[in-house]
């Protein structure tokens, strides 16, 4: 599978990130083991694996 994601605007992004939030938030409401499940889990370990994920996004965006 072979994606082109140069055509992306800051529109597509943005949309994208808000259809991942929201679908985010349908399974919590929706799927009340994954909701017990998200609400047992600590914060913390929620905001490592996002800046883990977010690292090499971040330094190929910032590299010259």
């Amino acid at each position: 599978m072979n994606f082109n994601f140069k055509k992306f605007e800051l529109l597509d992004v943005a949309m994208t990130k808000a259809a991942v939030f929201f679908g985010a938030l349908f399974l919590f409401s929706a799927w009340a083991a994954f909701a017990n499940w998200v609400t047992s889990v600590h914060w913390a370990w929620f905001l490592a694996i996002a800046l883990v994920l977010a690292a090499k996004p971040m330094m190929k965006s910032l590299k010259k």
